[in-house]
């Protein structure tokens, strides 16, 4: 889709302190246990005998890194297709909303989305999911998520000049195949990241 948004995310700038989950959770005055961001914690490894001294552990193959991740505002989303009710839509510009007023609530689009994005707001008895602070990108300005990260590890624009800047990638370990959807997504990967289908790792925390 020309003009498709779309998120970047630099794995290897990332800490994982998750000032841009704090930031969409306060602009979008989300509840407990409702986050359109979230910040992935991955890593594995062992701990093994020491050679010369059994009695003692050694870290072998340790690796961790966090991924910072949002509806993919995909080019295929599925979310639109399964909504029987047609309450969500793709804008020309590839931004994909929930319209509240169309929404019954049946989740279909929360088990069909491979990353989890809707989410049911029990007050209004809705689903609800990032918007790509559509709010204040319409305006000009950055999405929350990307101006409060003080690394500087997210940022957005135009799908095709983000591949062009920083590359292809659009997937690594815990993240689903990106053939599954078309994620508009693009990140650059950290130096222990694992392929798609060949982790060893593990999630460690996503919440806040």
């Amino acid at each position: 889709m020309a003009n498709q948004k779309a998120f970047y995310f630099d794995a290897s700038a990332c800490n994982g302190c998750k000032a841009c989950v704090i930031a969409c959770k306060s602009k979008n005055a989300l509840p407990t246990g409702v986050n359109f961001r979230r910040v992935l914690q991955y890593g594995g490894g062992a701990w093994v005998p020491d050679p010369e001294y059994p009695d003692i552990l050694m870290p072998s193959g340790l690796f961790a890194y966090s991924l910072s991740v949002a509806c993919m505002h995909c080019e295929e989303p599925p979310c639109v297709d399964i909504c029987p009710a047609k309450a969500i839509e793709k804008r020309d510009d590839g931004i994909v909303l929930v319209d509240s007023d169309k929404c019954i609530g049946c989740h279909y689009c929360e088990w069909a989305c491979p990353y989890g994005a809707p989410q049911f707001d029990a007050d209004n008895g809705t689903m609800i999911k990032c918007d790509f602070c559509v709010d204040v990108v319409d305006q000009g300005e950055a999405p929350y998520c990307v101006a409060s990260c003080p690394m500087r590890a997210l940022d957005f624009g135009e799908l095709d000049e983000l591949r062009a800047k920083y590359g292809d990638v659009a997937a690594v370990e815990p993240l689903p195949s990106a053939d599954l959807t078309k994620p508009a997504f693009v990140m650059t990967p950290h130096r222990s990241s694992q392929p798609v289908g060949a982790g060893t790792g593990r999630i460690f925390d996503d919440e806040v």
